[in-house]
C-alpha cells in the first residue's frame, strides 16, 4: 500500500446507491493528508462511502468554495515567495488543473492513510470532519485577513509538504469516463 491521500471531482457525491458516473482525477499525496486537501473539501463537508474502500472513509465537500480557498491561501503563501520560481510554478500548475476539473463536489479518499493510523478508520474520518479540517479551515481563513502570521510564515516554509502534490488527469487509483 502506498499511503496516498487521492483527491476527486465529481458532479455528485456518492451515496449508498453507488458512485457518481463521471469522476474526476485531481490530485494524489503520499504518506498524509496535506493541509490544500483538506481546505479543499473545507466548505460544506461530510463522510461520504468511498469510491474505492468498503468502509465509509470518503470526504465529500464544495468543490467551488474549497478551490476558492486554496487559490486565496496560495495567494497569501505567494506575497512572502515572490522570488521563488519553483513555487511560482507549482500555484500555475495546481490553479490550471482546479480549472480544468472542475466540477460541484470534492471526493477525497483517505482509506490507504486511515487504516494505517491504528484507530478505526471510519473514527478517524469522523475526526478528519469534526476537527482536524474546519481547524485547518480556520487557520487558513486567519492567515489570509493578516490574523495569523506565524502559521503564515510556517506554511511559507515548508510550501512544497502542504502544496506540492502530485495533480494529473490519472492517479493511482483512476476510474473509466
Amino acid at each position: 500500500m502506498a499511503n496516498r491521500s487521492y483527491l476527486y471531482s465529481t458532479d455528485s457525491m456518492p451515496n449508498e446507491a453507488g458512485i457518481p458516473q463521471r469522476i474526476r482525477c485531481v490530485s494524489e499525496h503520499n504518506g498524509d493528508i496535506p493541509l490544500a486537501h483538506k481546505l479543499m473539501v473545507g466548505h460544506g463537508t461530510t463522510v461520504v462511502p468511498s469510491m474505492i474502500w468498503n468502509p465509509p472513509v470518503g470526504i465529500a465537500a464544495d468543490y467551488a468554495e474549497g478551490a476558492a480557498l486554496l487559490r486565496d491561501l496560495l495567494r497569501a503563501v505567494g506575497e512572502g515567495l515572490e522570488e521563488d520560481a519553483e513555487f511560482a510554478a507549482c500555484v500555475a500548475r495546481t490553479t490550471a488543473h482546479l480549472e480544468k476539473q472542475r466540477a460541484e463536489y470534492f471526493v477525497l479518499e483517505t482509506g490507504e492513510l486511515v487504516s494505517m493510523w491504528g484507530d478505526d478508520p471510519v473514527a478517524s474520518v469522523r475526526r478528519l470532519v469534526a476537527e482536524d479540517i474546519p481547524h485547518a479551515v480556520a487557520k487558513a481563513r486567519a492567515a489570509i485577513s493578516g490574523g495569523d502570521e506565524d502559521w503564515l510564515t510556517s506554511v511559507r516554509a515548508d510550501w512544497q509538504t502542504h502544496f506540492a502534490s502530485f495533480y494529473s488527469d490519472a492517479l493511482y487509483f483512476s476510474f473509466p469516463g
